[in-house]
């Protein structure tokens, strides 16, 4: 792969990354709610389905829910109806701080929801389907070129996330009781009910 393609790529995935998204909203409600440390367990989640995004668009899947308006309206309505969902739930939050024994618990939820955001946005493979090709020179290794920018993705990602979690770590401090969390709570529930509306929105263009 030349160094000047991957340099464009390099620059598309941080535009894509910083671009305000679920992904954001999920880093710095964790962030703000559990600390960085724990919301490293919501971006892995979130990385996980990348990488699945990324294998569904080298298979040829992409394409399908490209061209498939029915496939891609069943997953975009299932996606937004995870994100209200998940808003509702975030917005009946009491705000209790978790104890010590529901620690691993809360760390398996927040991965398998950073996984879950990311799936729910059939968009998102639908763009990436249109982009990442564009990038792979047939006459290379493919394999080896999918692998560079699924890494390019990936480290873009965590470092945009990790900047949103820790942007979002500094106000802890103004949230540690129970009535503050009940308002973060519904913020990021009132946000994550936006996205699902803003999904459920969306067309394949």
């Amino acid at each position: 792969m030349d160094w000047q393609v991957w340099l464009a790529f390099l620059a598309a995935s941080i535009v894509i990354s910083v671009t305000p998204g679920p992904g954001a909203v999920v880093s710095m409600s964790v962030g703000l709610r559990y600390g960085y440390r724990a919301a490293l367990r919501s971006i892995a989640g979130l990385q996980a389905a990348l990488l699945i995004q990324l294998g569904v668009v080298v298979a040829g899947l992409g394409a399908v829910l490209a061209a498939s308006e029915t496939a891609f309206t069943v997953v975009k309505f299932l996606g937004a109806a995870y994100l209200v969902w998940l808003g509702i739930q975030k917005w009946r939050d009491s705000g209790a701080a978790p104890d010590a024994a529901g620690q691993p618990v809360v760390a398996r939820q927040l991965f398998r929801s950073g996984v879950l955001i990311n799936l729910s946005n059939p968009k998102a493979i639908v763009f990436m389907a249109a982009l990442v090709p564009q990038f792979i020179d047939p006459a290379g290794n493919q394999w080896l070129q999918f692998a560079i920018l699924a890494a390019t993705t990936v480290v873009i990602d965590v470092l945009v996330m990790s900047a949103y979690a820790l942007l979002a770590t500094r106000f802890r401090r103004w949230v540690t009781d129970a009535r503050a969390q009940r308002t973060q709570n519904r913020v990021f529930g009132s946000l994550f009910v936006v996205a699902g509306a803003a999904l459920a929105a969306a067309s394949r263009h």
